[in-house]
């Protein structure tokens, strides 16, 4: 089944009715170079975290500019998760997962999703978005599927799926994709930094639809999961 989250909160009234509605992981954007009405400050961001039950992952979206940044935040606000975008080397990033106690996702380009290989070995997930010119995610734009499946089909990672992904088109992009999890934020949103809770449960809803559906016709052809698919991040 595909986990899901959602990205760029700013309310508790989000965050609960993000929860409520299914959400596997939250995200919290934090210390990032662009304009984005999702971003918060750190200690805000610490609030945010510490009202999610458990059971839920907790990610912070940041896009440092060293990787000692990214360190310190992790330390000040505590996620189960960080999720760095930008440009941090391989090398940046194994510095930072060797250095916090939280799983490592690294966000890359779905313009150069053969960047993710460079990554594979230092990381606990990839997320492939549509990046804006400054290396940001959240624009709201889809990108090509089929290349992206096609490009991580055979990396020893869990890939998350991200850009341009809604209530309508979320089950094509996993048939498409077929990845360990999907990410929303501006698609679900009543305003810049303000969720819209029936598009959060109309995302959460078709995704789940969607499993159900794939899990069906595995059963009726007869391809079981053995259960040999250990995945270490719920992002």
């Amino acid at each position: 089944m595909a986990r899901t989250k959602v990205c760029g909160l700013t309310r508790e009234a989000d965050v609960d009715a993000a929860v409520d509605a299914g959400a596997d992981a939250v995200g919290f954007v934090v210390d990032v170079p662009v304009d984005t009405p999702r971003e918060v400050d750190a200690a805000r961001a610490v609030d945010l975290v510490e009202r999610v039950p458990p059971f839920v992952t907790t990610v912070l979206v940041t896009m440092p500019s060293a990787p000692q940044r990214a360190v310190d935040l992790v330390e000040r606000v505590q996620p189960d998760v960080v999720q760095c975008h930008g440009d941090l080397s391989a090398g940046d990033v194994a510095y930072l997962a060797s250095r916090v106690d939280a799983h490592v996702l690294k966000a890359v380009d779905a313009a150069d999703v053969e960047a993710a290989q460079r990554y594979v070995d230092v990381v606990d997930a990839l997320l492939v978005d549509s990046a804006d010119a400054d290396g940001g995610g959240g624009t709201g734009e889809t990108h090509d599927w089929t290349r992206t499946r096609e490009a991580v089909a055979d990396l020893d990672a869990p890939v998350v799926l991200a850009g341009g992904l809604n209530p309508e088109n979320v089950a094509d992009a996993l048939d498409a994709v077929e990845p360990f999890g999907v990410d929303v934020a501006s698609s679900v949103e009543a305003r810049g930094g303000v969720k819209d809770h029936e598009r959060m449960r109309a995302f959460l809803d078709a995704v789940a639809a969607a499993d159900a559906g794939g899990n069906q016709n595995r059963s009726e052809n007869g391809d079981e999961n053995d259960g040999d698919d250990e995945r270490v991040v719920s992002a």
